[in-house]
């Protein structure tokens, strides 16, 4: 069964200095429909002005990745991390018993696009813990790429939680057949381009929900970039 979720159908929040597009139920947009999908529970595709961005603020229990498209998102947080994330690299912050961190775009003149994605741990009450690796090289494969799973397994960032994580940005048309089992949830997230999941055509910031297969054929053009999730 595919569940699709086309761009305009998503949320819209406009806070002035901050636009985002909520796939699913987020602080003030609610839709009893989409709460989630499997251990997913928020795609959230943020644009920052230049020059803003999030205060220090909490979280606990929640594995938050965030996925840089364009522009460059700098990360502090109480566990003392100060770092910069780039477009082709992936970050993983687990909250745990809890953590504060901000994020801003300190590029005065340009806008920072991201998505920023929660993932339900396996666990509650684990220590926090940071993330982040670079996969700009292993993009030029035209490949799908895992860039996290639960071990950390062939360089991937480590989630805590059964889920393996890949991204693409193709440098041609590509397609691949993913392996899964019935009783998992798949979801594609298109960030940009074309993508068809079996026979279903998704477009710049569509997403599916694929579950009772036990493979899943993708198709993409040239140029496209997309997440997949393979969860429990």
């Amino acid at each position: 069964m595919i569940q699709v979720r086309r761009s305009s159908e998503r949320g819209d929040a406009n806070h002035g200095w901050l636009k985002s597009k909520h796939t699913f139920s987020f602080a003030d947009y609610y839709d009893a429909k989409h709460m989630g999908f499997g251990a997913l529970r928020v795609i959230n595709e943020d644009r920052i002005d230049g020059g803003t961005g999030f205060g220090t603020h909490g979280h606990r229990d929640m594995e938050i990745i965030s996925y840089v498209i364009d522009g460059a998102l700098e990360h502090k947080d109480s566990m003392g991390t100060d770092t910069l994330i780039k477009p082709g690299e992936v970050q993983r912050m687990s909250a745990g018993t809890g953590i504060r961190h901000s994020e801003q775009n300190h590029l005065k003149d340009k806008t920072t696009h991201f998505l920023q994605i929660w993932i339900v741990p396996e666990k509650n009450g684990i220590n926090p813990g940071y993330d982040q690796k670079s996969f700009i090289n292993n993009f030029s494969s035209n490949d799908l790429i895992l860039v996290g799973s639960q071990s950390g397994r062939n360089g991937s960032i480590s989630i805590n939680q059964d889920v393996d994580m890949y991204a693409a940005k193709s440098q041609d048309d590509g397609a691949k057949n993913i392996k899964t089992f019935t009783h998992r949830h798949l979801w594609v997230q298109v960030i940009k381009g074309d993508v068809t999941v079996d026979t279903t055509e998704l477009k710049t910031g569509d997403g599916a929900g694929v579950t009772g297969v036990e493979s899943l054929n993708l198709k993409w053009t040239k140029g496209s970039e997309f997440i997949l999730f393979d969860l429990p």
